[in-house]
């Protein structure tokens, strides 16, 4: 049976995720739960309704989303536009998403098949072929699809196109070796060195993460590792030694790349409009001296001998 894929973003002319430009697709789940994710509307694995108040007609002008929910009192309105949904009463059926004629009410997800995705990729092969680009899937977790991103991977390389997966690699070995045979580089995070630490801050520890990490050096896959620098949480020397430390020794000179980058308060309006709480909302930080702060973590990555960039674009 043709595999589909829960998409919920794709973007076109990325230079982001993997060298040249890309074409990138965003997969729903994730077994992680980053305080400062930027993509919350890919944390779970179904298809969810967003709410956009701004963007709402008005229940008396319009009202064509109450018509439709088969759930009544699902849909909440303050001074006239709808403001939130019962998520414990909505069956995400999404009829309200599909009547809504203004995107008030925006559909978090959908179901593609490979070759409806291919569609969208053939388009830019030109560009790929002339920038060193390809296709980069992210997510999320997209390896908690791995049947799909294999499939996708593989009808790729038949037509000669680079893959990257962007991971967190906290999956199963099983579900990496799936997608891995047809994958080009592979992008993933080290977020902190300290097990309880990670779990704090992200639901889960690093155990898997790193095992994972050596597990595809080990076969001599070539990694681009990055660090979302997180103020008060990541970014002091100790742990910051011990990242250069687990990618000297235990990693052998096998990332291409660590990437740096420097926390930004960003996917504020997504939390709001799947009404969850933004957990970083108090951090609050001079971007000048922050970024400064970065660029010396990463004089200091270059000086132990590991290739540093400050930022998501490679470059030579």
């Amino acid at each position: 049976m043709p595999q589909q894929g829960n998409v919920f973003n794709v973007q076109r002319f990325t230079i982001h995720d993997g060298p040249g430009l890309r074409t990138e697709l965003f997969l729903k789940g994730c077994p992680l739960k980053c305080q400062w994710c930027s993509n919350p509307e890919g944390l779970k694995g179904y298809i969810q309704p967003g709410i956009y108040k701004s963007k709402c007609i008005s229940r008396k002008k319009c009202g064509a989303c109450e018509e439709v929910c088969p759930e009544p009192g699902v849909l909440k309105f303050a001074r006239g536009k709808i403001s939130s949904i019962d998520r414990e009463k909505c069956i995400n059926c999404l009829a309200c998403s599909d009547a809504c004629p203004s995107e008030a009410i925006k559909q978090w997800g959908k179901l593609m098949s490979v070759e409806e995705c291919m569609k969208i990729i053939r388009k830019d092969k030109g560009y790929y072929e002339r920038s060193g680009g390809g296709v980069t899937v992210s997510g999320g977790e997209p390896l908690l699809q791995s049947d799909f991103v294999a499939e996708l991977f593989r009808a790729c390389k038949a037509e000669d196109i680079s893959t990257c997966f962007e991971s967190t690699l906290h999956v199963n070995w099983e579900e990496i070796e799936k997608a891995l045979p047809y994958t080009d580089l592979v992008i993933s995070d080290i977020k902190h060195m300290d097990p309880e630490i990670h779990k704090k801050y992200t639901g889960v520890t690093n155990q898997r993460i790193l095992e994972n990490m050596k597990r595809l050096t080990d076969k001599n896959r070539e990694l681009v590792l990055r660090i979302p620098v997180i103020p008060d949480v990541n970014d002091n020397m100790e742990n910051i030694e011990a990242t250069a430390d687990f990618i000297l020794k235990d990693l052998g000179g096998h990332v291409r790349t660590l990437q740096l980058l420097s926390f930004m308060r960003l996917g504020e309006e997504k939390y709001r409009s799947l009404d969850m709480p933004y957990k970083m909302e108090d951090v609050k930080i001079n971007r000048k001296s922050f970024q400064k702060h970065v660029e010396k973590l990463a004089e200091y990555f270059n000086s132990r001998g590991i290739h540093c960039l400050v930022g998501t674009k490679e470059k030579e």
